[in-house]
């Protein structure tokens, strides 16, 4: 391709690490994880999640990098060019398109989170959020349901401003403006991480929270809990909307795939296992159910904040490392787009940025928020708006991409992807991996979506 030596590459392996690791974090590391825990069974689906990641995400990540870095384009010609067929080509783009309405699907929700969150920062930085006495539950939902759910121009502003330091890093490059952000950014998180576990792990009556976070209750596994696990490590791991094809095509062809998938697969189990550890412990130390579900993080959190000494401070830092590693998401799931419409449609950076921040915006953020209120009577496929795009993006989208991956891996890449994963196709891990990823994952990823509609 004509595009491909003038393309960026990343200026060193860590950097590289460190980018995908950033945008495997996000909210399903430091959000989702943790209240699907508390919701099946703690121990119990943390250590069908480690056994999860070594069975289908490390052999998807491996799927997804060998066709990012084949051609070294957007996630769309990915599928097309070199193949012995040149018919086809145009019907595998279909996957790559499915992955950008995928992308499209997560932002018009996710940014709102974004929202949420710094509404929670200012709250508790000027004040309306008061935890520097003991809160109860009433008073944590009262405020949920204020300034969440009956504040949509508050909420709307809010995200507008998340979207907005988005744009700022964008405009700067995919290595300019998101890898200089991510070596901050993330080494940040990593330290606001650690200073949490800390601080919960030492409380007292800890230990019983650090006990139901690890020791499994082997009767709360069933198939379709392990199901369940399958489908958050896609989530947890941005597979499938294009995220680490997009990421990999900037990938030297020098590097090693196979360890650099290992590293990703590992880093983000142990962020995900690490945010447990900052919340569970304070939960039982203050006798809060674990089981609240998605309002985990924002009703019964800060509960506890507010019997913790330096209790607001710590909130701060809480809510601001959630912050962080939802940019650091967001900033690769929108270059997924934005990298689409520079090479397909030969737009400039700043203009396709343009459409893709605003776009998902005005048609996704702002009917997100609404669907709370203004919108709540609106309904697709019997669920809110919010809802919709979680639930089409998470649980059709998102699985039908993965799959068309890894069928277009094992069936038509065939020896040209034994040969990209690694300098020696017949080493018995690539064969092994390759025979995995052509029968075995397949049959996963189907299982997996017919159990979401069952």
């Amino acid at each position: 391709m004509s595009q491909q030596p003038q393309r960026q590459t990343w200026s060193s392996k860590l950097t590289y690490i460190m980018t995908v690791a950033g945008a495997t974090v996000g909210f399903g590391a430091t959000w989702r994880f943790p209240y699907l825990v508390g919701e099946n069974g703690g121990g119990a689906y943390v250590l069908l999640f480690c056994i999860a990641m070594l069975l289908i995400g490390i052999p998807m990540i491996l799927v997804e990098n060998v066709i990012g870095r084949r051609l070294r384009v957007n996630s769309i010609d990915a599928f097309g060019d070199k193949l012995k067929d040149k018919n086809i080509s145009k019907y595998w783009k279909i996957v790559g398109y499915m992955g950008l309405l995928g992308a499209f699907g997560i932002m018009a929700y996710y940014m709102v989170l974004g929202g949420w969150v710094i509404n929670y920062i200012v709250s508790l930085l000027s004040g309306n959020l008061d935890i520097s006495m003991p809160i109860t539950k009433d008073t944590a939902k009262n405020f949920y349901d204020l300034s969440i759910s009956n504040s949509p121009i508050q909420i709307i502003c809010y995200t507008f401003l998340f979207v907005a330091v988005n744009y700022v890093i964008l405009a700067k490059g995919i290595i300019g403006g998101i890898e200089r952000s991510v070596k901050f950014l993330m080494p940040l998180l990593f330290l606001f991480l650690i200073g949490m576990v800390i601080r919960n792990v030492s409380l007292p009556g800890a230990t019983e929270g650090i006990i139901y976070y690890l020791k499994p209750d082997f009767s709360k596994i069933t198939p379709q809990l392990f199901i369940m696990v399958l489908g958050q490590v896609f989530f947890a791991l941005s597979l499938g909307f294009g995220v680490l094809i997009t990421l990999s095509s900037y990938l030297s062809k020098e590097e090693n795939l196979i360890q650099t998938a290992v590293i990703t697969g590992f880093t983000n189990t142990i962020i995900a296992v690490l945010s447990g550890f900052m919340i569970f412990p304070s939960l039982f130390s203050f006798g809060i159910e674990p089981n609240a579900g998605p309002t985990l993080v924002f009703q019964s959190l800060p509960i506890v904040f507010s019997h913790l000494w330096a209790g607001t401070f710590f909130a701060i830092i809480f809510f601001s490392l959630l912050l962080i590693a939802a940019l650091t998401t967001s900033l690769t799931i929108y270059e997924v787009i934005i990298t689409a419409l520079q090479e397909k449609l030969k737009m400039r950076r700043s203009k396709a940025i343009f459409l893709t921040l605003g776009g998902i915006f005005i048609f996704g953020n702002v009917p997100s928020v609404l669907s709370d209120n203004v919108l709540k009577d609106v309904s697709i496929f019997g669920k809110s708006i919010f809802d919709a795009f979680d639930y089409i993006s998470g649980n059709i989208l998102f699985l039908l991409t993965a799959l068309g991956c890894a069928i277009f891996v094992g069936f038509v890449l065939k020896d040209q992807a034994k040969q990209e994963l690694s300098p020696t196709p017949d080493s018995m891990f690539t064969k092994i991996w390759f025979n995995y990823v052509k029968f075995a994952v397949p049959l996963i990823i189907i299982v997996i979506f017919v159990s979401n509609f069952i």
